[in-house]
């Protein structure tokens, strides 16, 4: 369930989430015919959604899923959305809700936390090798302002007046 917040996110931020899946076979094997031809059209979705940013997407290609910067199993999507509401209605209210409902006929099941979010300033997207560091820090920490999930969120950070 998620934790709502009071408080309306600041303008001066974004919310950054990355999300990882091990694949039970390749993406073309006929096993996963049923997750790999949701992919165009939940990315479309998802580009469309209310409060979408941006997203990872393989340079020349449509998606990420070419893209392997953890490993050849390790699938990954990484976005930028503008608040955890915005995320957590693409997420929950919306068709991608078919593929959460069939992740473990597609893949493998994670002990570890696979799904971090972080706050960003507005305008910026992280690199992919910090979005696995704010999922190492979720996995060795649990949740706090620097990393943290749908259902234990933090507001964004206080905007601060810049040095002069």
């Amino acid at each position: 369930m998620l934790c709502h917040m009071n408080e309306t996110p600041s303008s001066g931020h974004h919310l950054a989430q990355i999300n990882v899946g091990v694949l039970k076979a390749p993406l073309d094997d006929p096993s996963m015919a049923g997750f790999a031809e949701r992919i165009d059209p939940v990315n479309a979705l998802a580009d469309e959604a209310p409060g979408f940013v941006w997203r990872l997407v393989e340079e020349g290609a449509g998606d990420a899923t070419g893209l392997r910067p953890f490993g050849d199993a390790l699938l990954i999507n990484y976005s930028v959305w503008e608040d955890v509401e915005s995320l957590w209605n693409f997420t929950y209210r919306s068709e991608h809700l078919e593929l959460l409902r069939g992740r473990r006929e597609w893949f493998e099941r994670i002990e570890e936390a696979y799904l971090a979010l972080w706050w960003v300033p507005s305008g910026t997207i992280p690199t992919v090798e910090e979005a696995g560091r704010r999922l190492d820090l979720l996995r060795e920490h649990g949740p706090t302002p620097e990393a943290f999930t749908l259902r234990t969120s933090f507001p964004p950070p206080a905007d601060r007046a810049p040095h002069v």
